[in-house]
């Protein structure tokens, strides 16, 4: 959220080994080495560390989620969904709630359950509605249930929401970031990209 964001991560990461080296059985510096790589999208490097959190403590709510997310990301997706819905076990009332069922919904809909996606989008849509990338999962799950006119309107939420145009074009929300292994890119294609085009998203 930054102005200088790169360096801010490569300084929590530097710190963070500091604290490794001084205190190597820590949960909470290996919740911030866990945390310094998922933001880095170096999630198969972040799982150690949150596997490391939750063997000291079972019942740190966001781990779960982070380690979820971690998940999905390196082609794990079907682990997915359990530790979401173990982080909310834990945290029925966690601020971060909307994260959560955004994170389920993705995995839903990345293995094509699209009315359980749609569920809990649905719900990340009420804890958080001013979450562009909420609405663009919504609208992709709404385009390839033939829900064209809830589509596209979630889909221009999504770019009224974004500081940014890569709602824009199909082209330009793939090249706005890392989709993660091989097999998750193409069920990326194959849902999210796919229920996008039917929702009114352009190629270009």
């Amino acid at each position: 959220m930054s102005d200088s964001a790169a360096a801010d991560v490569e300084r929590a990461n530097a710190l963070s080994e500091r604290a490794l080296a001084s205190w190597p059985r820590s949960p909470i510096v290996h919740y911030a080495k866990g945390q310094a790589l998922r933001a880095e999208r170096r999630y198969a490097e972040a799982i150690p560390e949150y596997e490391a959190v939750l063997a000291s403590n079972r019942n740190w709510g966001f781990a779960y989620y982070a380690l979820g997310q971690c998940k999905t990301y390196t082609g794990s997706i079907e682990e997915t969904i359990p530790l979401v819905e173990q982080a909310i076990r834990l945290s029925p009332r966690d601020s971060n709630l909307g994260v959560f069922y955004n994170t389920m919904g993705r995995a839903h809909l990345l293995r094509s359950r699209t009315d359980e996606a749609i569920t809990c989008l649905e719900r990340a849509r009420d804890y958080m509605p001013a979450h562009p990338m909420t609405r663009a999962l919504l609208a992709a799950a709404y385009g390839l249930r033939n829900e064209t006119e809830r589509a596209a309107a979630e889909l221009a939420e999504a770019r009224r929401l974004s500081a940014d145009d890569r709602f824009s074009s199909v082209a330009r929300l793939r090249a706005s970031q890392s989709w993660g292994v091989p097999t998750i890119r193409a069920l990326f294609e194959a849902t999210y990209f796919a229920g996008l085009r039917l929702a009114g998203m352009p190629e270009e």
